[in-house]
C-alpha cells in the first residue's frame, strides 16, 4: 500500500463494546479460526502500548516523562502506518487531543478512518465500576473528571502508556466533533439489537470486502457467550487485576435496577447534551 492513511482507530470509551468488535475482527480477517483466542487478538494493538512505542522509536519509554512520551506518539503513528504494507487496526481508549505545540495527538496523514464505539453512560458507570472494582458513585466521579487518565501514576512503570480521557462527554466530543477524521459512530445498543445489519456497516466504512456468510461466522465466533466462556475457562489479560470477571453481562439498561435516582441525576446533569444527541 502506497497511501500512508492506513490507521483504522478503534475507539471508545472504556466499557463500550470496543473488545466485541476486536473478537469479531480477528475473526473475520483469519477465516480459518475455529474459536477465536481472546488473549490473542495482536491484529487490533491497543494503540497505548508501551511495546510498540518502544519498538517504532527505538527508545526506552521508561526514560522519558508521559509529557515527553505523548509529544513523540503522533511520530509513531506516522511511522508505523508509513512502513506498513497493509491496514492497522488500534484499538484506543484515549480521547483525541491536541498537543500544546498544537499537533493531533493522533494525525490525521495516518488515519483511514474511525469507528467511534458509544454506550448509554448510565450503563457504562456500572460496568466500569466492575472493571476498576470501585464504587459506582466513585465511578461516576471518574467519569465527570475532565483530568481522569489510566496509567498516570510516576511511581508505577505500567506496560501502557499513559491515556487521558477526560469525563465521558468529553471524550466522546473529542472524537465525534473535534478530530475532524472520517468517521462511523457505532451504538452498542444498536450492536445488541440490530447486529447483523451494523457489524456488516462497519465492515463496509473501513473497506473489507466480506460476504454476509463470512460475517455471520465471525459474529457466532465473536458472541457473548463465546467471549465469557472463554474468560471463565482460560482467563483474559486485558481483564483490570482488581476486577472478578470482564466480560459481566453483555446488555443494555442494567441502570435501570442497578442504579439510584441519585446516581442517574448525576449523569444526566453532567452528560445530558451528548446523552440526548445519540439518542440516550
Amino acid at each position: 500500500m502506497d497511501d500512508t492513511k492506513k490507521i483504522i482507530w478503534l475507539a471508545s470509551y472504556p466499557k463500550s463494546g470496543n473488545t466485541w468488535f476486536r473478537a469479531f475482527l480477528t475473526a473475520l480477517l483469519n477465516p480459518d479460526l475455529k474459536e477465536v483466542d481472546i488473549n490473542n487478538m495482536a491484529q487490533t494493538t491497543i494503540a497505548s502500548s508501551r511495546q510498540l512505542f518502544d519498538e517504532v522509536s527505538g527508545i526506552e519509554s521508561s526514560d522519558l516523562t508521559a509529557d515527553e512520551i505523548d509529544s513523540l506518539r503522533p511520530r509513531i503513528y506516522r511511522q508505523n502506518a508509513f512502513e506498513s504494507n497493509e491496514v492497522i487496526y488500534h484499538k484506543i481508549h484515549d480521547a483525541w487531543d491536541v498537543l500544546p505545540d498544537g499537533t493531533a495527538l493522533f494525525p490525521m496523514e495516518a488515519t483511514k478512518g474511525v469507528l467511534y464505539f458509544i454506550r448509554n453512560p448510565l450503563d457504562v458507570a456500572i460496568s466500569f465500576a466492575n472493571h476498576l472494582n470501585t464504587s459506582i458513585d466513585r465511578t461516576i466521579e471518574i467519569m465527570n473528571n475532565p483530568t481522569y487518565a489510566f496509567c498516570e501514576k510516576n511511581s508505577k512503570l505500567y506496560n501502557q502508556l499513559r491515556q487521558r480521557l477526560h469525563t465521558w462527554s468529553g471524550h466522546v466530543k473529542s472524537w465525534t466533533e473535534d478530530s475532524g477524521l472520517p468517521l462511523m459512530v457505532i451504538r452498542y445498543e444498536d450492536m445488541l439489537t440490530d447486529t447483523l445489519a451494523i457489524f456488516s456497516k462497519a465492515v463496509s466504512f473501513i473497506g473489507l470486502d466480506q460476504s454476509e456468510v463470512n460475517i455471520k461466522k465471525a459474529l457466532d465466533l465473536s458472541s457473548f457467550e463465546q467471549l465469557r466462556k472463554q474468560e471463565e475457562t482460560k482467563g483474559f489479560s486485558e481483564k483490570s487485576a482488581k476486577s472478578e470477571r470482564f466480560f459481566r453481562k453483555g446488555i443494555a439498561g442494567d441502570w435501570k435496577t442497578m442504579l439510584s435516582k441519585e446516581q442517574v441525576g448525576r449523569i444526566k446533569e453532567a452528560h445530558s447534551l451528548t446523552m440526548l444527541k445519540f439518542g440516550y
